[in-house]
């Protein structure tokens, strides 16, 4: 490009009728930046971006990333029993061992009878169930019917898998009841769809485990139920220091779910042990 076609065409830009003063005057001064030689268009455009000044790129880049992809903790469960499905979640959010929020609402209600859980990466959790609940939306009206789980938990899994290996975090439960009955199917971030009556994930999905193996049966009240559900979320904070906050307990049945509980931590603990000596922790003497 000759200094002379560079100069016509930034000149060409000066129309006073469409630009204004301070455009206008931009132009004339690229224009004479052109004139004097101050300007090489070849050198503005960068061919590519600059890369890390080191030996190992590809090392480098893998340990930049675990710096810059903090631990996740959360609690969360569902089971199916006779009377329907329960669903409880604690409420914690953290970015290793920073508590970044007590109040986040890790039950992403997709429509009136489906339910998905949080656990992993919060923005990944919410923007593909979200996203699910579009493609639930669009499935009733064009098929005039609504979409059962074991095919909505499947949608989620196919975009899970066509992200593989791309960074996403999530371990998500999907849960509802349809024609066929209830449901409840656990997906995660590489793809993998599991269909099971009692699922818990997170970091205190063990302590949860623990309580629930213990407390379940499948003719169980709906109170008993509930309590059950309340009462495994309640250990799993106690025990685990990134789950805390809030218990949300949600029952579904074939008329949709319903919020049944959400109790702070603290008031769950003092209501099980009014007594502090009575705590499994608390401190006794030597033997």
């Amino acid at each position: 490009i000759t200094e002379g076609i560079i100069t016509m065409a930034l000149a060409s830009w000066h129309v006073p009728d469409l630009l204004d003063n301070k455009c206008a005057s931009s132009a004339a001064s690229a224009a004479n930046l052109a004139r004097e030689g101050a300007l090489d268009v070849r050198e503005s455009i960068p061919s590519s971006f600059p890369l890390p000044p080191v030996k190992d790129l590809e090392g480098f880049e893998k340990d930049a990333q675990q710096l810059i992809k903090p631990s996740h903790g959360t609690t969360t469960l569902g089971f199916i029993f006779e009377k329907g499905v329960i669903i409880a979640v604690d409420s914690r959010a953290s970015q290793g061992s920073y508590v970044s929020s007590q109040t986040v609402k890790k039950v992403i209600e997709i429509n009136p009878y489906l339910l998905g859980t949080m656990a992993g990466g919060a923005a990944d959790c919410a923007f593909w169930q979200r996203n699910l609940g579009m493609q639930c939306r669009l499935f009733e009206l064009k098929n005039k019917k609504r979409i059962t789980v074991c095919a909505a938990s499947k949608l989620l899994a196919n975009v899970m898998y066509s992200y593989k290996g791309m960074g996403l975090s999530m371990g998500s439960m999907i849960a509802g009841w349809d024609p066929s009955g209830p449901a409840i199917f656990y997906v995660d971030s590489d793809g993998q769809r599991t269909r099971g009556k009692i699922f818990s994930v997170g970091s205190g999905s063990l302590y949860a485990y623990g309580v629930l193996d213990q407390g379940y049966k499948w003719d169980m009240e709906v109170e008993t139920a509930v309590e059950l559900g309340q009462r495994a979320i309640y250990h799993a904070q106690f025990r685990d220091a990134v789950s805390g906050g809030t218990c949300s307990v949600y029952h579904i049945t074939k008329e949709g779910w319903v919020k049944m509980r959400g109790n702070n931590h603290y008031d769950m603990h003092y209501d099980y042990y009014p007594v502090g000596t009575e705590h499994a922790t608390s401190g006794g003497s030597v033997i």
